[in-house]
């Protein structure tokens, strides 16, 4: 068994745990491997182990990548629609148009004009981009996200928009140890997103929750958590990543 396959496993256990916790099904919460900086080989060991949802930061890096798994999937006895890709990374206007064309779900729109473009540049056969909107939701000045009081009027832009189907928010809280005030982060993106359910949008997704804070995030609501070097091991960034 291989390392990456023990690792998945454990954090497997450790969401299932969390879930159980929250009184929640532990199918409830989905797994998204953040595979940035590793290679293809990586990314198809963790998917003969079973894992199908991989997360990229960095837009060249991405589309490298999905193109080089895809050749290798039937390999494998897998087909290239068998993997969902989701870009998590901060997005500039002149890279939109490579994410619209690659990846199935986008976790960090913060700006309409972002959403404009991703929306024009969404290749019609590929079906609808998901999209989650980033909410700085600890009002981090170094952070992405748009304000929570700004949330509802940009979730109102971007679910008029076609080709995209907004699906929910993401959010990376301020770093806690804390286990309240990592559920407290977690919470008022959680409110957030109930208030906006409650004006009839139909959202299903909230993206919260990394290694160092993922329990907090499973008992307050998260559907997806983001996990990466718990997978994968430790990172080595190099220019080229970015």
């Amino acid at each position: 068994m291989s390392t990456i396959t023990q690792n998945l496993q454990a954090v497997t256990e450790n969401i299932v745990a969390a879930a159980r916790e929250a009184g929640r099904a532990p199918d409830s919460v989905q797994l998204l491997a953040v595979s940035k900086t590793f290679g293809a080989d990586a990314v198809l060991q963790a998917a003969q182990a079973g894992q199908r949802a991989f997360g990229e930061n960095y837009v060249q890096e991405g589309v490298d990548k999905v193109a080089a798994v895809a050749q290798a999937l039937p390999g494998l006895g897998l087909a290239e629609a068998a993997l969902a890709w989701h870009f998590i990374g901060p997005i500039q206007s002149n890279k939109t148009r490579p994410i619209a064309s690659h990846f199935d779900w986008v976790h960090t729109v913060e700006r309409a004009k972002i959403a404009q473009r991703l929306s024009e540049q969404r290749p019609p056969e590929r079906g609808p981009l998901n999209i989650c909107l980033q909410v700085n939701i600890s009002g981090e000045a170094s952070k992405s996200g748009v304000a929570p009081q700004e949330v509802a009027a940009l979730a109102r832009q971007v679910v008029d928009l076609p080709n995209l189907r907004l699906r929910g928010l993401m959010a990376i809280p301020e770093p806690e140890d804390d286990f309240a005030r990592q559920r407290a982060a977690f919470a008022a993106l959680r409110q957030l997103f109930d208030s906006l359910r409650a004006d009839g949008l139909e959202l299903d997704t909230l993206s919260m929750g990394m290694s160092a804070d993922m329990r907090a995030a499973i008992v307050e609501g998260a559907t997806i958590v983001r996990v990466g070097s718990a997978i994968f091991g430790a990172r080595h960034y190099n220019k080229e990543s970015i």
